[in-house]
């Protein structure tokens, strides 16, 4: 049963019937994975996909400068790596830990026959990646058209939704990631993040103290991160 209720949760099976994810959790093996391990590397044969249960994984990519530059940062009871079910079968990126934590793996060969007994399964899976290539159109949009401290401040906002807490009007937002790794996600370089966060501190507007940021002005930050919104 706690394996069932925890494929309720991710989008891509939100729409299944009990009976519906009996048969998937029955193809479905779980995979505990150590921090900095990685899951599968760009350019491998794709066998399956994952749904994460606990920890945090990135998505990332090599230039061909041998930067690395971060495409997604996958949270618990998000699916990833859906991509193994079209193109040429390898994954299109490097699935990495940042922290110790389980996924499940679901084979692809398995779910293959299941979407050919159950086109449920297929609807689901085409809904999942549309709403990830929204996703993946919008960040393409903030590293085209966003200055470094727009993309920076929409990121904070965002972050402060997602994990914060609020007292007497200041808002303490836990970054959740390092400061080199923030930067990849957001397309630069770290010196050009630690100079926008100490312009954004000499305006009064944050200050960092470690992995954490403490917001002074709020609306401020807001209104940053409407340049591109």
């Amino acid at each position: 049963m706690e394996l069932i209720e925890q494929l309720k949760k991710p989008l891509l099976f939100s729409g299944l019937n009990d009976a519906d994810l009996a048969a998937l959790a029955s193809i479905t093996v779980r995979r505990p994975f150590r921090k900095g391990e990685t899951l599968f590397s760009e350019g491998e044969e794709a066998t399956g996909f994952y749904l994460l249960v606990s920890g945090s994984v990135k998505l990332c990519r090599m230039s061909a400068d041998g930067r690395e530059k971060v495409l997604h940062f996958v949270k618990p009871c998000e699916t990833f790596a859906e991509a193994a079910f079209f193109g040429n079968g390898t994954y299109p990126a490097e699935a990495r830990s940042l922290e110790p934590g389980e996924v499940f793996y679901l084979p692809r060969q398995g779910f293959m026959e299941l979407m050919g007994r159950n086109p449920g399964f297929a609807f689901n899976l085409v809904v999942s990646l549309s709403l990830m290539l929204r996703q993946f159109v919008h960040q393409i949009e903030e590293l085209s058209f966003a200055d470094v401290t727009s993309r920076l401040a929409s990121f904070l906002v965002r972050r402060s939704a997602e994990n914060s807490t609020s007292f007497d009007g200041i808002t303490y937002i836990d970054l959740g990631i390092k400061k080199g790794e923030l930067a990849s996600r957001l397309g630069t370089a770290s010196e050009t993040i630690s100079r926008t966060f100490k312009k954004m501190k000499d305006e009064g507007i944050i200050e960092v103290q470690g992995s954490r940021v403490v917001v002074h002005q709020m609306e401020k930050l807001e209104k940053l991160s409407e340049r591109h919104e």
